[in-house]
């Protein structure tokens, strides 16, 4: 028995990275997975970095969630080349970091060094810390855009970001914070922090969505905790960011016209 296709328009090649410390990777792999297979215009490689240059330079787009996942130059080179010449890229919760955890003996002190100048420049921000994880306010700034219509100032309980950004970002939604990021070498963050955005490169652009922690049992076994004995994926589970992530992701795949091909017009 067969099934009518969905998506009307042509082949769109997806490279799906996710990877990295600190996070449920397998559960985020598995999610934005599920959230691309319901386009069926996408074929899709996955990897856990963007070490597979030939891949990502003849992708139509990249949808990243990593975190101290550090692209080389010449890795971010290609990137920005498929950028340039019309692609697009996705940008996920902490894909912007790069963090260096303390050595052991030495005081808890995470540092957040420039490591990956050239990729933040295309993402368009640099992760700088965060305050502890709890309930958040976040507010649409362009609520005309149509990653953000109808969606109204919610609460969700994920990592709120204080970062390093660029002057070129159309910011979607933002959150207000002033107060302290305990554990990093920044360890104060003030005023408004964009969540949702947008930028462009060359004939491409950039969506980056700092929302979605998500962490499991065993993934920081390397700060001296074997087994955290619960599954953190509350972030997930707010009906807004769904949305928003099904919005993004539909973006990444069919570009400005993701709206059209949802309703099966895309030809």
């Amino acid at each position: 028995m067969t099934t009518p296709a969905r998506c009307l328009g042509e082949r769109v090649g997806v490279v799906l990275i996710v990877g990295g410390k600190w996070h449920d990777v397998d559960f985020a792999r598995h999610e934005l997975g599920g959230a691309l297979l319901e386009h069926d215009a996408v074929q899709c490689a996955v990897r856990s970095d963007f070490s597979d240059v030939e891949a990502i330079g003849s992708a139509d787009a990249v949808v990243a969630y990593t975190c101290d996942v550090r692209p080389t130059p010449e890795q971010s080179a290609v990137l920005a080349e498929m950028l340039r010449g019309g692609g697009r890229l996705l940008g996920l919760h902490a894909t912007n970091s790069a963090i260096d955890a303390p050595a052991p003996g030495e005081p808890r002190l995470f540092r957040t060094p420039d490591a990956m100048p050239e990729f933040t420049a295309l993402l368009g921000n640099r992760f700088l810390a965060h305050p502890k994880i709890g309930p958040f306010l976040i507010e649409p700034v362009a609520a005309g855009h149509p990653l953000v219509a109808g969606v109204e100032a919610f609460e969700t309980v994920d990592e709120i970001y204080v970062s390093e950004r660029s002057a070129d970002l159309t910011v979607l939604l933002d959150v207000a914070y002033t107060g302290p990021c305990p554990g990093f070498e920044i360890d104060h963050g003030s005023g408004r922090h964009p969540v949702l955005f947008t930028r462009p490169e060359g004939l491409g652009s950039v969506t980056y969505l700092t929302l979605g922690h998500c962490r499991g049992r065993f993934d920081v076994r390397d700060q001296g905790i074997a087994d955290l004995g619960v599954l953190d994926r509350i972030a997930w589970e707010s009906a807004e960011f769904r949305e928003i992530l099904r919005r993004c992701v539909s973006w990444a795949v069919h570009g400005d016209q993701w709206q059209q091909c949802r309703a099966g017009e895309v030809e």
